[in-house]
């Protein structure tokens, strides 16, 4: 009799087990449902310094405000249409989608016109309301926003070469491409003679030699004014003497600045795909070279560390003066003016201007996601785009002052002990402030 009452509860409690076990998971879901409508994300202020706020910022939100890839068609937007066409067009998921059908076979007839006359320029774009109302340089980068491949007028197709001729253990530590425009001479010398050097480098701390080359990105003088043979004669001589220029059949405007990293990445991939690091920074920037070198080398030192616990092989390295939370500017006399009726929404996090660092092999990842990501007339909003679209985001880092130092410390050593990167700079500053940090250091 004993027996069978253990048996009995034994089995009532088997039979309970799954009913209890059940009951929680109904309570977990219950509370996890209530605490996911509940929940309301704090809400934060939108802070404009250029075209957004500083990670320098003790106010920097650590969330967007809301979503940037936003797949809903907005009508008015000329940018967010195109965009909308491709996603549609590269994702199979949405191409079953009968929203918006006729508007997507119309833009893909659109792009077969639009790359088959691209360097006629008789693209017909859909229809952007008061169009003529649009400034000349806005209106200009509509005409040819489909136009991505331009070619080389000048290359320089040994600059990441061994003396074997191939790549390899000779490849540059750090490729420096250095967006400048032709008539800027006096900016690429100054560079030349200080933190842009060519060759071997060594870092601040860290004393060891890393091979450096750099190289100047360039479109076309804008030839509005007339012919300038003079100029062309002039680059020419510079070319043949330094052999670092890198110049495309486009104009060089500040619209187009989104092409010299198209361009870029495209030669970067024929012609020097084993660089570990690249810097994409403007003329008009100072760099300390060897403290950046320290900071790569440690990166790479801790990746080829890391590599082996985690089989991955490639390096997502993406550092700047990180700009969060960034709505487009509208107000005409900007720079940075973006109307409404070409693009709406929020940017995604993205670098600052004055120059980025990122790996080598994330370089040519980014060239093949650009395939993906339409043309915009902002080249640093255009990056963070295309990081977006890989799922990363960029870092930010104290060190890069895109913004500069305060005015107070700017002719002061000292206050570059932590800088990599300083915005913005004349030839004549930076060959004094070069001098100056090659010094013995002054006791700070």
């Amino acid at each position: 009799m004993g027996k069978c009452c253990k048996c009995k509860g034994r089995l009532l409690c088997m039979c309970l087990l799954p009913c209890m076990m059940t009951g929680h998971l109904l309570i977990y879901i219950t509370v996890s449902i209530f605490v996911t409508i509940s929940y309301a994300p704090p809400k934060v202020n939108v802070h404009y310094v250029a075209s957004g706020f500083s990670g320098h910022s003790s106010a920097t939100a650590s969330h967007p405000l809301g979503p940037f890839w936003n797949l809903r068609l907005e009508d008015s937007a000329l940018w967010n249409q195109l965009q909308h066409a491709w996603d549609r067009q590269h994702n199979p998921i949405l191409q079953g989608n009968t929203t918006g059908e006729a508007k997507f076979r119309l833009f893909s007839e659109i792009e077969d016109e639009c790359y088959s006359s691209c360097m006629s320029h008789k693209c017909s774009l859909p229809r952007i309301q008061d169009f003529n109302s649009l400034s000349e340089q806005m209106r200009a980068f509509i005409m040819a926003m489909h136009c991505r491949e331009y070619p080389l007028l000048i290359n320089q197709p040994d600059t990441c070469r061994g003396n074997s001729g191939s790549f390899g253990v000779d490849s540059p530590m750090l490729l420096m491409a250095i967006k400048s425009q032709p008539r800027n001479f006096e900016n690429r010398q100054a560079i030349r003679e200080t933190w842009g050097r060519s060759g071997l480098v060594e870092g601040e701390s860290n004393k060891k030699g890393r091979l450096v080359r750099t190289v100047f990105l360039l479109g076309r003088q804008d030839s509005s004014s007339g012919p300038n043979p003079e100029l062309e004669n002039l680059l020419e001589i510079e070319n043949q003497k330094h052999g670092d220029i890198l110049q495309w059949d486009f104009k060089d405007t500040f619209f187009n600045l989104t092409l010299k990293d198209l361009l870029f990445w495209e030669w970067l991939r024929q012609y020097c795909p084993s660089a570990i690091f690249v810097f994409k920074g403007d003329d008009d920037v100072f760099v300390r070279t060897g403290a950046l070198l320290d900071y790569l080398n440690t990166q790479w030192e801790e990746h080829n560390l890391w590599k082996a616990y985690t089989n991955k092989t490639d390096l997502d390295l993406f550092v700047g003066d990180v700009i969060y939370n960034a709505s487009p500017i509208r107000e005409p006399s900007a720079k940075y003016y973006i109307p409404e009726r070409f693009y709406k929404g929020t940017y995604p996090p993205y670098a600052g201007g004055g120059g980025v660092v990122y790996s080598g092999s994330l370089a040519l990842r980014l060239k093949d996601v650009s395939d993906k990501v339409r043309l915009f007339p902002i080249d640093d909003v255009y990056l963070g785009m295309c990081m977006n679209r890989l799922g990363l985001s960029p870092s930010h880092h104290p060190g890069f002052l895109t913004f500069d130092l305060p005015a107070s410390d700017r002719r002061n050593p000292c206050a570059y002990k932590s800088v990599l990167l300083v915005h913005r700079r004349s030839p004549k500053e930076m060959l004094t402030l070069w001098k100056q940090l090659q010094s013995p250091p002054p006791r700070c």
